[in-house]
């Protein structure tokens, strides 16, 4: 099973990159080149402890959906979600968030995956599916730095 972990540098408040890294529509907007949009579930706003979302996006040319579920909360360190409907095998982001010494906060993703379809999904892992989910983690990630920063933040929490 593929594991990802990246480690973002935010120069922000705990509370205000936590809240963005669960906001729903900052999702959507730093999801833009995917066309993803929350159509079940939570579809606006900041998603809780417990509850879920469906998205529908275009990933590798194909339209999918994939439903997600907040299993783990400790507001403001830390939320866990699992895919319980979609295209993966399984799925599951841990999303850690420290203050460091400077007042900036370390978000730290730990993504693990499993494709489908048994050798043929190890195959897509290894040689393309890896590198396409770390690229889109990572332009989501550059999204909520940017916010973050940017004290304009307030349209998304």
């Amino acid at each position: 099973m593929p594991t990802l972990v990246l480690d973002t540098i935010i120069n922000a408040p705990i509370a205000i990159v936590f809240d963005l890294a669960r906001s729903i529509d900052l999702h959507m907007y730093s999801t833009k080149k995917t066309n993803e949009q929350a159509i079940m579930g939570v579809t606006s706003g900041l998603i809780e402890a417990g509850q879920a979302v469906q998205w529908r996006a275009k990933h590798l040319g194909v339209y999918q959906t994939l439903t997600v579920r907040i299993t783990k909360m400790e507001k403001p360190y830390f939320f866990e979600d699992k895919m319980t409907q979609g295209i993966f095998q399984s799925m599951d982001h841990k999303h850690i968030f420290e203050e460091q010494v400077d007042g900036a906060v370390l978000m730290r993703d730990i993504f693990n995956f499993r494709a489908p379809l048994g050798p043929l999904g190890r195959l897509a892992e290894w040689s393309f599916l890896t590198c396409y989910m770390k690229r889109f983690l990572e332009e989501r990630n550059r999204i909520i730095k940017a916010v973050a920063e940017s004290g304009n933040y307030i349209y998304y929490i």
